[in-house]
């Protein structure tokens, strides 16, 4: 891995870290995170494929009060820059080495989030800094505590980040070839499985009687190969318009004698 590389693994890492607090643009998502360090290793198509899978997993981590979700942007960062290891060490094949991040993604999701907790706590202090600064009117030390803390923040995931660029890709991709059949089968099996698992959560999450019929016509839709995911998107913004349209209409009323709400049943009740 170039220098030139590993510089720009760095500023993603640094980017991710710091979003992970901020959450404003996002880079620390995995859908995010895992493209921008394939496209910066030459390995676009595979980031995002990772970045994909990766993202129906940490659509259900979410900051419950106090309770901290599992840190997405270790996660995200950290295989991805295992799995362009991979590759780059000549494992041909691509869903193995997908697979593997995947299964790696957990545990350093638990380590960023061990992480988050000591900067966490280091930023206490700051806190108290800063205040000290505010009773004297002093806003440039104000800001500059700020951006020390968010830094911290960041520097928690490119210091993991630029330590794995220095493993050799050799030592990854030993140890993806001496992984007997079994457990590649089924670290394939479960990295598809978290796919599958994260559409079940937004079905769970967003599942009414009015969008079930929406879910259906969805996969339909899907099974035609002559659709592209441009003409499917046309056909989505297309049947939300009618939709909303037509709940607007039943709640003036529509002609319906009053409407019920739902706008599929008063149009049903109509013929």
């Amino acid at each position: 891995m170039s220098v030139f590389t590993v510089i720009l693994i760095a500023i993603v890492a640094l980017l991710a870290g710091m979003e992970g607090v901020v959450d404003e643009f996002q880079f620390h998502q995995p859908l995010v995170a895992c493209t921008l360090i394939g496209l910066v290793s030459g390995h676009p198509t595979e980031g995002i494929m990772l970045g994909g899978s990766l993202q129906m997993m940490a659509l259900g981590w979410a900051n419950i009060g106090a309770a901290v979700a599992p840190d997405a942007a270790l996660a995200s960062v950290a295989s991805a820059i295992i799995m362009v290891l991979a590759l780059d060490g000549g494992t041909t094949d691509t869903q193995t080495a997908i697979s593997a991040s995947i299964a790696v993604a957990v545990p350093l999701s638990v380590a960023g989030l061990f992480l988050t907790m000591i900067c966490r706590t280091i930023a206490i202090p700051i806190v108290h800094i800063m205040d000290k600064a505010a009773e004297k009117a002093d806003f440039g030390a104000i800001d500059l505590w700020q951006v020390v803390a968010i830094l911290m923040q960041g520097v928690r995931i490119l210091i993991p980040a630029v330590a794995l660029c220095f493993v050799p890709s050799e030592a990854v991709t030993g140890a993806l070839n001496a992984m007997p059949a079994w457990l590649a089968g089924g670290m394939t099996v479960g990295g598809g499985m978290v796919a599958a698992v994260g559409y079940a959560m937004v079905i769970n999450m967003m599942a009414t009687k009015e969008v079930w019929p929406f879910f259906a016509l969805g996969f339909a839709l899907a099974a035609l190969s002559q659709l592209t995911l441009i003409a499917l998107g046309v056909i989505g913004v297309s049947l939300a318009l009618i939709y909303l349209g037509l709940k607007e209409e039943a709640k003036r009323g529509g002609g319906m004698g009053g409407g019920s709400g739902d706008p599929l049943g008063d149009i049903l009740d109509t013929y």
